[in-house]
């Protein structure tokens, strides 16, 4: 008789949807998307296609910077796919599918890009089923299908497109110009419903009760009598992580909080006595004199991001070693984490390091685990919320690991990082205080490695200038500037340079992501 493990394993594979990344910005909303409808997906590179598809029900190709017409487009090899499970070619894909196929594919007079309207529907097809004329989508593409392939029946139009939609007959294979996946797509989400359910068939079963039931089952299986120890940031991830393998394996979880000193003001104390009332064995480590000597004289962003990764592996080394026979390292690694660190195109051009990505040093002879690694933001705090774990915890910002050291421009000093631990004290009370701060996805400051010259009595100064940052998001991968009130800014900038010594000028950063990113390095 099966295992529970190995039955819930079954379910979940025998509902995968498996997504080809050729290189899109909107990968992983697509992804997103089919998780909200309760799906179980994953991201593939399209030059990583799996060699087993038995577990895939489904087929979605993304969209793609690159034009099918360049010689280094990207050229997948199909032939397990096309005829054998459904397929969506979103934009990319499908000029792929017209380009290689037997359609065209020309240059677009003009760039076809933002909102358009279907003008035209055709009738009875399950792809549009609750689909009306006129619906919004949105279109991104400077090229478009003059000529279908081969076998292809149009299905939708837009005033400029005439091959919005199309699908080929005799196989679930269909491809749009469009991107559903956006939220300026208004019927996206149904389209996706339409081919995933109605098409595929595949199961609404991905919940976060399922999720905790089947990770709980997985890590009891997986790690049995053995010790796990885990380092706890404070943040969502580590700390639903953290409940999880609670849950799974009680007193064998040792968790260790390293302060690093560069934590937000009280930060250190803060967090520790939120955890004595979760019932994890938790151990606080003061190491900040270690971590600050070791960015003496460091201002490049990756080389402060790795003397920290570096330095907290050697003290977490320190302190598992203090506990016997310990077998695994938990990580709260989350899935943007996990894709960002896969290129569509060989080596990936880094924005930044994830630190928790990619396997331990030699030396530290653990195994690792990783319960959250499929999971997005939203999705882990919806599983934190189905283990019980404090609305308030679940509702902090999110906070980058390697801390205030990379919302410090240039090199790390003592003083720097107290003018900006109590420049952020400032911000982020005053968004408690003023009830806005569940209304920003992350806040936070960053000191700028420029001094302005100002006035404070009759004195001049030449001090430091900080950068407060606030934005609206779902998970971080893309993110709108917060429009904070006037009279809050006002306030806040006034309170910081009267109370901060060594700061004399506040600014606030108005750029959205793209093309910004949500921290400054």
């Amino acid at each position: 008789m099966l295992s529970f493990f190995l039955v819930f394993l079954f379910l979940r594979m025998q509902n995968n949807v498996l997504i080809l990344d050729f290189g899109s910005q909107y990968t992983q909303l697509i992804a997103r998307r089919v998780r909200e409808l309760n799906i179980y997906c994953e991201i593939y590179p399209y030059h990583k296609i799996p060699e087993d598809l038995s577990g895939f029900k489904a087929v979605i190709l993304s969209g793609s910077p690159f034009s099918v017409r360049a010689e280094d487009a990207p050229h997948p090899d199909l032939s397990q796919i096309r005829g054998k499970l459904p397929v969506l070619a979103v934009c990319y894909g499908a000029q792929y599918l017209a380009h290689f196929f037997g359609g065209k594919v020309e240059p677009s007079d003009t760039r076809e890009y933002g909102r358009a309207n279907l003008s035209v529907i055709k009738d009875a097809e399950p792809l549009f089923e609750n689909i009306k004329e006129n619906s919004q989508v949105w279109m991104s593409h400077s090229d478009s299908i003059i000529d279908l392939p081969e076998n292809a029946v149009r299905l939708a139009s837009t005033s400029d497109v005439l091959n919005a939609a199309y699908r080929i007959d005799g196989e679930d294979t269909f491809a749009i110009q469009f991107h559903p996946e956006v939220y300026h797509s208004t019927d996206g989400k149904q389209l996706l419903e339409n081919f995933l359910v109605k098409i595929a068939g595949t199961q609404q079963s991905w919940t976060p009760g399922a999720f905790v039931d089947l990770t709980v089952s997985e890590l009891k299986e997986k790690i049995g009598d053995d010790k796990v120890v885990l380092g706890l940031s404070g943040g969502v991830d580590s700390t639903v992580a953290a409940v999880l393998l609670h849950k799974a394996i009680g007193k064998n979880l040792y968790c260790i909080f390293v302060n690093n000193g560069l934590l937000r003001k009280n930060e250190f104390e803060s967090v520790l006595d939120q955890y004595k009332h979760m019932g994890l064995n938790v151990k606080g480590v003061d190491a900040s004199a270690r971590f600050l000597d070791a960015l003496k004289g460091l201002s490049d962003p990756e080389e402060k991001r790795k003397a920290i990764g570096n330095t907290f592996i050697e003290v977490f080394d320190d302190e598992a070693h203090e506990i016997k026979d310990v077998v695994y390292l938990a990580q709260g690694t989350i899935y943007p984490d996990v894709i960002e660190s896969v290129s569509v195109n060989g080596p990936s051009v880094t924005i930044k390091s994830h630190h928790n990505v990619g396997g331990l040093p030699d030396f530290m002879k653990l195994k690792v685990v990783e319960p959250l690694r499929m999971l997005f933001k939203d999705e882990v705090r919806r599983v934190g919320k189905e283990l019980g774990i404090d609305k308030e915890l679940l509702g902090r910002h999110p906070f980058p690991g390697p801390g205030l050291a990379i919302r410090i421009l240039g090199d790390i000093t003592a003083e720097k990082v107290r003018i900006l631990q109590e420049v952020d004290h400032v911000f982020i009370q005053g968004l408690r205080d003023w009830m806005l701060y569940d209304k920003v996805w992350q806040a936070g400051a960053i000191l700028l490695p420029i001094q302005s010259v100002g006035v404070m009595g009759d004195e001049r100064t030449y001090e430091q200038v900080v950068a407060l940052r606030a934005v609206e998001s779902t998970d971080g991968m893309t993110a709108d500037w917060v429009n904070l009130p006037y009279e809050f800014l006002q306030k806040t900038s006034n309170t910081i340079i009267n109370r901060v010594k060594g700061v004399n000028r506040v600014v606030y950063d108005i750029s959205s992501k793209p093309p910004a990113t949500i921290e400054w390095e």
